[in-house]
């Protein structure tokens, strides 16, 4: 099935490498672009595409805003939205987490890894980039707190060693969190542990749901936490 992708940057010479990178996917295909989050935004409830790819620094409506509109809590049937950025700040991965955003990539990533993002998006699953997700663990797992500054995936307890998973972990979903831990992707572990793809989401989402995890940020972070 081909992934059809909105793409939003206010900058053409980024809209158009995004395309060229994209359209060269065989199953990936660009069908709609927009100069700003608010533009965006009703080109995205228009066509309705299988994954937007948002910029956050636009003119009119920013792609946060452009995401809480389209993916956030309150919305009634959300859109899957990546958010690409120069700008690798911590609070603008967590106000993206927190506006529904399912990946969160820097424009530095590579064709390899923004097909991968897009392909995630589409299956309901989430991808950060590795070099953010390492440096969140290392600027926030000691001092035991989240995105935005709440407490960490499951809670922490004073003296901030983590939640217990309401069951042990399998070996198998021991293994995959340590991948996640280190910032790799799905194929990636799967890869790595020579198991399916559909496989890895399963151990995900058993492990998410045993720590009450919201994302893999926040499960990235519960599985340092818990080495120390």
């Amino acid at each position: 099935m081909t992934v059809r992708v909105l793409i939003a940057d206010d900058q053409e010479l980024v809209r158009t490498g995004l395309r060229l990178i994209l359209d060269a996917q065989a199953d990936i295909e660009v069908v709609g672009e927009a100069v700003d989050g608010a533009e965006a935004v009703a080109l995205a409830r228009g066509i309705r595409p299988d994954v937007c790819l948002f910029d956050i620094r636009m003119p009119v409506m920013d792609g946060l805003e452009a995401t809480r509109e389209l993916a956030g809590p309150d919305v009634a049937d959300p859109l899957p939205v990546v958010v690409i950025t120069t700008f690798d700040l911590d609070e603008y991965v967590y106000e993206a987490l927190r506006s529904g955003a399912r990946g969160f990539l820097l424009k530095n990533a590579g064709p390899t890894l923004l097909a991968e993002a897009v392909h995630a998006a589409a299956r309901g699953d989430a991808l950060i980039d590795p070099n953010v997700t390492v440096r969140l663990i290392a600027a926030f797992a000691g001092a035991g707190r989240g995105p935005g500054g709440a407490a960490g995936a499951g809670g922490s307890t004073r003296d901030n060693r983590p939640a217990r998973p309401s069951s042990p972990l399998t070996d198998r979903e021991e293994d995959v969190l340590a991948g996640v831990a280190r910032g790799l992707g799905n194929t990636e572990i799967g890869q790595e542990l020579h198991v399916s793809l559909s496989t890895v989401k399963t151990h995900i989402a058993s492990i998410m749901a045993k720590i009450g995890a919201r994302n893999r940020v926040e499960l990235a972070i519960w599985a340092h936490e818990r080495r120390r």
